[in-house]
């Protein structure tokens, strides 16, 4: 069905199917009502004063019908969704587990092998997955259109997603529950890569790195890193106050003032200490929300940001 997303899961042509089913039941359903509706004001309209409409009581063959009929439809609809919910919810015994933690404004994915990605969630094709979710702060809720697969993210408690990637490629995440200000920019990718890329990707020790290519100019890369790590969700660049973190644009070299009462220089060690540990110093009107990037962003990473921040005159 074109009018969807691509079909990129085992369980995607399931829901697809069920959607198109009440689909087409409602379809033929609103056309037979509309005609009946027609049908019966032109019949049984009054055509004179003394030819009044006849008095219908009832008709119970009729009645039993469209009760019946609708009770089918119902437990048909019934069985498939319950079919595909225990499909959906049954974990295979040979799914790799993958943590995922929901925050303010950002996903992080924790592999089994000590890896850690930001906003971007790698997986092997036709390998089993199930996703081990939490949030660090509100509701979040975790949405891939084309594996066809949703869940809450709740603080304090695990849900789960199993879904198994039939497709290689780059397919987008979305949060569908409203989260604060950043909501419309907390989203993701999920890249399903063929078993050997998978596998040269896991023994790569360093995290991904943007268009880390010799030719292409670091704060380039560190624009590119701005918006695929979330930072475009707390951070503007064109000077606007009032956001969620402060703004990047003329931020190097400016004095910074604490909330200890203590300043410095925002050099290129206080962005590092403020990219790993942003709460350790807080800046004077804003809150500690921004998560650590410590183990998120590889060195490459961070550099590239910095001299992307300079830019910003």
């Amino acid at each position: 069905m074109t009018w969807l997303p691509p079909s990129a899961s085992t369980f995607a042509p399931n829901v697809d199917f069920v959607l198109m089913l009440i689909t087409v039941i409602s379809v033929i359903s609103c056309v037979l009502i509309s005609f009946l509706l027609i049908y019966f004001v032109i019949k049984y309209r009054r055509k004179t004063d003394d030819d009044p409409t006849p008095a219908i009581t009832h008709d119970s063959f009729l009645e039993t019908l469209w009760t019946i009929i609708p009770t089918i439809l119902c437990i048909v609809i019934f069985l498939y969704g319950y079919v595909y919910y225990d499909e959906y919810t049954t974990t295979p015994k040979n799914a790799y587990e993958i943590n995922v933690t929901g925050q303010s404004w950002i996903w992080t994915f924790d592999y089994s092998n000590g890896k850690k990605t930001l906003n971007e969630l790698y997986v092997p094709i036709n390998q089993p997955i199930r996703l081990v979710m939490q949030s660090k702060d509100v509701l979040h809720s975790f949405f891939v259109p084309a594996f066809r697969v949703k869940q809450d993210v709740v603080g304090g408690r695990y849900t789960f997603i199993n879904f198994t990637a039939t497709q290689e490629g780059v397919f987008k995440i979305y949060c569908t529950e409203y989260c604060g200000t950043g909501h419309s920019d907390m989203g993701g990718k999920v890249h399903v890569l063929s078993k050997d890329k998978y596998a040269a990707w896991q023994s790569d020790s360093g995290s991904k790195i943007v268009n880390a290519s010799a030719d292409i100019p670091l704060d380039q890369v560190g624009a590119e890193l701005r918006n695929s790590k979330g930072c475009v969700v707390c951070h503007n660049i064109d000077g606007a106050a009032g956001g969620t973190g402060p703004t990047w644009k003329g931020l190097f070299g400016k004095k910074r003032n604490f909330e200890d009462g203590s300043s410095t220089i925002a050099d290129e060690n206080y962005l590092r200490e403020s990219i790993e540990y942003p709460t350790e110093k807080m800046v004077k009107g804003y809150q500690p929300l921004m998560p650590a990037y410590k183990g998120l962003l590889a060195d490459y990473e961070i550099t590239a940001i910095i001299e992307y921040i300079k830019t910003l005159k």
